[in-house]
């Protein structure tokens, strides 16, 4: 079917005072999905995962301050991807570099397992 990329926020560390966030724990997985099974979950044959996690410094007091519980996963992911930038590129230049290189790896898996078969002559 297609290769699929899904960023997630797995764990986040806050200070209960303020709110404040000062670590992220993020994962992207890219994923060869060939099908559902019959609860619709995705059934996938070849995947390559990257994650990490992001240390933060915030300033409860600043102007674009999100206390813990008003966060929202895409507010979170949008801090990793500034993390990942490199040299002059953007954070969703970064995001598209992540996701190239593990779709790349994905495709490598399933180029190779077109070539090679497993078994025995006889």
């Amino acid at each position: 079917m297609a290769i699929t990329n899904t960023w997630s926020v797995t764990d986040m560390q806050h200070t209960d005072a303020d709110g404040g966030v000062f670590l992220i724990y993020w994962s992207m997985d890219a994923a060869n999905v060939t099908g559902q099974d019959s609860e619709g979950n995705d059934i996938t044959d070849y995947t390559a995962s990257e994650g990490g996690k992001l240390r933060c410094e915030y300033d409860a007091s600043a102007a674009g301050y999100i206390a813990y519980a008003d966060l929202t996963e895409a507010d979170v992911l949008g801090w990793v991807y500034t993390s990942l930038i490199e040299g002059g590129e953007t954070a969703a230049e970064a995001k598209a570099r992540i996701e190239a290189n593990r779709t790349s790896r994905v495709q490598g898996q399933i180029d190779r397992a077109a070539t090679q078969a497993a078994g025995v002559p006889w």
